[in-house]
């Protein structure tokens, strides 16, 4: 068990930066370090006069915001359970979520509340608008005027300085989240995740990251793990200021603030830095006078360092680092802007991990197409490793869940008697001790003659291709695969490519993809899907919604 304590490492950090910016919604003024400690400090004495215990639940549920931050952080220092739940979920999931998890408490967004049916929460109290904490719907008479009446008698006989700040400080092994994974309702698990689970997390990130610059752009959805932890709790952990894009950025947005704000550090996802080449670079590297210019050494040189100056430029000049997760990184175009001098690196991690598995500094040797390596935390091992050293990967040590809160069955099919937690994740571990993710067990292909297909791997091709935008590989039966496209419809229309023309080319590109591919794993065809696939919130395509579009018996259907 780790000697840090995540309540305690909170407190510290207030005390430490009392008087520095703390939280600010971008285009706001900010709260102090002080002034979310007093407001944390409130919220206990609320949630003690409205007879919420210790390990008692409570959902959360609205876009990035200093409010949600201080909601989060007031559950987590006073003893109950947060249950953050994505802004992107239906009424229908919500109902079912909060009403799983148990929870006594909902704080939500107004535009949560407004598709939200209170008679479909029996078990919740009270639920709280975010924007101004006022209470919407409660089972009590007055809750407005009994909330006011307790903070202002908070006010009269509490005194909160960096001097008399303190919080009980709970069990490290006490449950202090559960995160609902993205999925359909009655299928999302909730994973339950302890005080020493987080810490580790953040522990590792403190002594594996250095520290620099005042504040942070956190654009990242914080009910997701990767986002929650780096962008949000590290940071209060570091003592940096965060400023919340409440909305969802625009790239122009997301410009501004980073040049504004100039942060040290970038916590992203793999579709940032590939909408910067696939919008940016690439059409311009297609031009017939950059792929003469390109094809000179010492003009090709120049002209990498100068693109990659400019992305510097677009995460604000002095960021030491962007760190890319949750999902795959194209290996093409991971490849090109490492060798154009772009700090960047990629992890892997999972919620049953909070988030984090593995990571490698950038300039650590890191190697195209690696996650990293195992966190200091973590045991790993690669169980039934085929020919080319592929298993599933499976880990065990400090930042494990506890387990799918009320789903005994779910958690043992993924939890071991030894303490191995079974990711279902695909992947191999080098002679150098870094791991490459292969792809989804339960997605691997089988092929006639008995080889493993990781149908990720050939999407990851096909997306770098012309004119796609994104791409899904289905097992069609009878020793088929074929590829579903959904196109660059923006660049069709920027080169004036035809529907017919288009059908020519995704031919071209499956001739040309099968060169690259053993016979066993040839796509047979490449179809045209019209609309962009539906994904989690980690932007992983949700595939199971889309294995009507085959028969295995017949092949695959026609749309």
């Amino acid at each position: 068990m780790l000697n840090a304590d995540l309540v305690k490492t909170f407190e510290n950090a207030f005390k430490n930066n009392w008087e520095k910016p703390c939280f600010s919604d971008y285009g706001s003024d900010p709260l102090t370090f002080g002034e979310v400690a007093r407001k944390i400090k409130e919220f206990h004495a609320v949630f003690s006069g409205l007879g919420i215990k210790k390990g008692d639940k409570i959902a959360l549920c609205g876009k990035n915001s200093s409010n949600w931050a201080v909601t989060y952080l007031a559950a987590v220092t006073y003893g109950a359970v947060i249950v953050p739940l994505l802004n992107d979920f239906t009424a229908e999931e919500i109902h079912h979520l909060v009403n799983h998890s148990d929870s006594k408490l909902f704080f939500a967004s107004e535009i949560i509340i407004e598709k939200l049916d209170f008679a479909q929460l029996p078990e919740i109290e009270a639920v709280f608008k975010l924007e101004d904490m006022s209470a919407v719907f409660s089972k009590e008479e007055n809750l407005n005027g009994k909330v006011a009446g307790i903070i202002e008698n908070f006010a009269k006989t509490q005194t909160v300085t960096k001097e008399t700040l303190a919080f009980e400080i709970p069990a490290k092994t006490d449950l202090a989240t559960i995160v609902y994974t993205s999925g359909t309702t009655g299928f999302s698990k909730g994973v339950m995740i302890s005080h020493n689970c987080l810490m580790a997390n953040i522990q590792y990130a403190i002594d594996s990251l250095p520290n620099g610059g005042d504040a942070m752009v956190s654009f990242l959805p914080l009910a997701h793990c990767f986002g929650c932890a780096f962008d949000f709790l590290l940071q209060v952990a570091r003592g940096l200021h965060i400023i919340f894009m409440s909305k969802t950025p625009t790239p122009k947005i997301l410009i501004k603030a980073f040049s504004e704000v100039q942060p040290f550090l970038v916590i992203s996802v793999p579709l940032i830095l590939e909408k910067i080449y696939t919008s940016k670079i690439r059409p311009l590297l297609d031009t017939k006078k950059m792929k003469i210019l390109m094809a000179i050494p010492g003009i090709r040189q120049i002209i990498m360092k100068k693109i990659g100056r400019g992305i510097s430029d677009f995460f604000g000049g002095k960021c030491y680092e962007v760190i890319s997760g949750g999902a795959a990184f194209n290996p093409k175009i991971e490849s090109f802007l490492l060798k154009a001098g772009v700090r960047f690196t990629t992890g892997y991690g999972m919620t049953e991990c909070a988030p984090l598995v593995a990571y490698t500094d950038y300039a650590d040797n890191r190697k195209i197409g690696s996650c990293g390596k195992i966190m200091t935390y973590l045991t790993a091992k690669i169980e039934n490793p085929d020919k080319k050293g592929i298993g599933e990967i499976c880990v065990k040590g400090e930042n494990i869940m506890s387990g799918y809160y009320k789903m005994e069955k779910e958690t043992a099919e993924v939890l071991d008697s030894e303490g191995w937690l079974h990711t279902g994740d695909l992947g191999r571990i080098d002679k150098d001790g870094f791991l490459f993710i292969c792809g989804r067990l339960k997605n691997m292909i089988l092929s006639a003659s008995g080889q493993n297909i990781y149908p990720e791997e050939i999407e990851l091709k096909i997306n770098y291709m012309p004119f796609v935008s994104e791409s899904l590989v289905l097992d069609a039966g009878k020793g088929r695969l074929v590829a579903f496209v959904y196109p660059d419809y923006d660049k069709m229309k920027a080169e004036n490519v035809t529907e017919e023309q288009l059908a020519e080319i995704m031919q071209q590109n499956r001739a040309e993809l099968n060169e690259t591919l053993p016979a066993y794993a040839k796509v047979s065809e490449i179809r045209i899907h019209p609309e962009e696939f539906q994904k989690t919130s980690t932007k992983k395509i949700k595939r199971t919604l889309y294995t009507h579009l085959v028969d295995k018996k017949k092949g695959f259907r026609k749309h």
